[in-house]
């Protein structure tokens, strides 16, 4: 093998350094921007195929949310079933009248109150009505009264009871006075 002089063999050398600078230059100027733009492509992609799997599981969901929404909303028209409807001083009324013909007790409505917002919960989306209630009765008719009351109306509730002997003579000596409010949730116009 021969030797190549001093001359040619510099030449040759700096060829391949500058050869190898070229290759570096385009390495750094064009390839490496390449790769950051498909790194960040695929990032961008993946980002879009959680972001529509996500949008498909909701999709997914809306049927069942869709029947959840209707399951809640027969659910809250059985609850309201028994809710003071229409005017409801006609049925506070009615209802006490129907109530207590199965009590021996002798009942008036003393007093009604005109439909107000709840006092006991602060921004409920149902209305009140407050009505007072005074009568005689025995007391295990009186207990059994308020106890079936409260059992078969759920949304309404008995308050401030004051009982006190009714002082009368002869069979009436055990019959006691009461007074009571009576606050009955009212249902919301439907429209």
């Amino acid at each position: 093998m021969t030797r190549l002089p001093k001359e040619k063999r510099d030449k040759l050398i700096l060829v391949c350094m500058i050869i190898g600078i070229i290759l570096i230059a385009i390495l750094l100027a064009l390839i490496r921007p390449e790769y950051a733009a498909i790194r960040d492509t695929k990032t961008s992609t993946e980002n879009k195929r959680q972001k529509l799997e996500n949008m498909q599981n909701a999709i997914a969901k809306a049927a069942a949310t869709a029947a959840d929404l209707q399951d809640t909303t027969v659910e809250l028209s059985e609850a309201e079933k028994d809710m003071a409807t229409g005017d409801p001083n006609g049925w506070i009324y009615d209802t006490i009248r129907g109530f207590k013909s199965q009590y021996k007790m002798d009942i008036t409505i003393a007093s009604t109150a005109p439909p107000g917002d709840v006092d006991l919960i602060p921004k409920f989306p149902y209305k009140q009505l407050k009505v007072t209630i005074t009568g005689t009765a025995y007391y295990h008719d009186l207990g059994k009264f308020i106890a079936d009351f409260e059992n078969n109306y759920p949304h309404g509730r008995i308050c401030n009871l004051l009982i006190h002997p009714a002082g009368l003579g002869g069979d009436n000596a055990e019959k006691l006075n009461f007074s009571m409010d009576i606050i009955a949730l009212i249902k919301p116009n439907q429209t």
